[in-house]
């Protein structure tokens, strides 16, 4: 069994998804697992990581949309707002999204289906460096 551990640093231009499995994939390429499970784990308590529809962006901007009504920005009741008014709901949309994902590596590729993509998404309006750990298992 081998074990690798890479970062993938992602430069954001603000709130949104930026699709991340190209920079898995190449990752997964330079490596020498051929079977096993890749899991990611962003560093971050603002953003977080998902599995999305991959082939019809009005996906992502509805996913941004309902983002946006479920957890609205400037509400009298966050007391937690010492970086501004995102602060606090960007944390609340990572909790309910997540912080990592773990896909099945078959044959040396990632076995997302075919409509599936991986996005870091973005909860912030300010543009942030975000680091993602890549840890590949397999043999």
């Amino acid at each position: 069994m081998h074990v690798q551990h890479h970062i993938i640093t992602l430069s954001t231009n603000g709130k949104g998804t930026y699709p991340i499995d190209e920079k898995i994939r190449s990752i997964l390429r330079a490596s020498s697992i051929s079977q096993g499970v890749a899991t990611l784990f962003v560093q971050h308590t603002s953003c977080s990581l998902v599995i999305m529809e991959n082939a019809d962006p009005d996906a992502r901007i509805d996913l941004h949309e309902y983002f946006n009504r479920l957890v609205p920005e400037n509400e009298p009741y966050f007391i937690h707002t010492y970086e501004g008014p995102d602060d606090m709901p960007s944390h609340i949309r990572m909790v309910l999204t997540g912080c990592s994902e773990t896909v099945p590596i078959v044959d040396g590729e990632l076995a997302l289906g075919t409509w599936q993509g991986l996005f870091l998404f973005e909860h912030r309006e300010a543009p942030h460096e975000r680091r993602v750990m890549v840890t590949l298992m397999g043999v």
